[in-house]
């Protein structure tokens, strides 16, 4: 009996192994397979000149081959050449971009011009650019707003620019040539902006102690109702500078800042530049 695990026997004898010329020879010669294979396609070339040119051009290619990317851009800051497979073929060479030259004299001079720099940490800029290029009195309220500091560390407004009930007499359609900031006495009035002291002393109609801050091309500032001043007539200023002490000189009825701000002589509202 045969026994169903074991191994067959063979009947005759094995057949002699075919040796590889034979198996050739009974394929079909195909004429164009050669061709074929001389013949590089798009993928072919792109995955041939990522292996020429590293590592980093073949994450492109990968991306290429599922579709994600049309067009391979491959950066490179040398020429890197594809060596083609045989002679005639063209090369490809991918070149970085030739970068413009700039060179000037060792004896030039070179000036930056401090005026048109405007900054957080230059907030004179600004103002300074506007009245390099025109008159005070032409700058638009949206260009002006903001190019002068604060003559208060704290600004409360009070009384505003303009007509108003005079807080004196009670009388009716006084106008009130600035702006009104509620201060105790003696707290540190600030210059808004750079500029030369052109007045500092007693103000006879009304404006009690006073300074007066000319920034140039027709802008200035006036503090008003000061107990005290520091500056004298003369002297430059920087913006936040102390200049004074608030108080309630003059025609005053309590302690508080009044601010102008005139514009080639004539006082306009001074929240149009804070």
């Amino acid at each position: 009996m045969q026994n169903a695990r074991g191994r067959r026997r063979a009947s005759g004898p094995a057949p002699e192994p075919r040796l590889a010329e034979a198996i050739a020879a009974d394929r079909p010669r195909d004429a164009q397979r050669e061709a074929r294979r001389r013949r590089r396609g798009p993928f072919r070339q792109v995955t041939d000149f990522a292996s020429a040119s590293g590592v980093g051009q073949k994450a492109g290619v990968a991306l290429a081959a599922t579709g994600l990317l049309l067009t391979v851009t491959v950066p490179a800051t040398s020429p890197v050449l594809a060596a083609g497979e045989q002679q005639g073929e063209a090369s490809a060479s991918v070149a970085s971009p030739a970068q413009p030259k700039v060179s000037a004299e060792a004896a030039a001079e070179i000036d930056f011009s401090r005026t048109s720099v405007s900054t957080t940490g230059d907030p004179d800029g600004k103002l300074k650019q506007l009245l390099s290029a025109q008159s005070a009195g032409s700058i638009s309220r949206s260009a002006s707003v903001g190019t002068l500091g604060g003559p208060l560390t704290t600004l409360v407004k009070s009384s505003p620019f303009g007509y108003r009930v005079s807080p004196i007499t009670g009388g009716a359609g006084e106008f009130h040539r600035g702006q009104d900031f509620a201060a105790q006495c003696g707290t540190e009035v600030l210059a808004a902006a750079s500029g030369t002291v052109t007045f500092s002393g007693w103000h006879p109609y009304g404006g009690g102690n006073r300074v007066v801050i000319d920034h140039g091309n027709g802008l200035e500032t006036t503090y008003n109702h000061l107990s005290s001043s520091s500056v004298q007539v003369g002297q430059k200023v920087t913006r936040g500078e102390v200049i004074a002490l608030s108080g309630t000189t003059g025609a005053s009825t309590g302690c508080h800042l009044h601010f102008e701000v005139m514009v080639n002589g004539d006082v306009v509202d001074p929240t149009g530049w804070l």
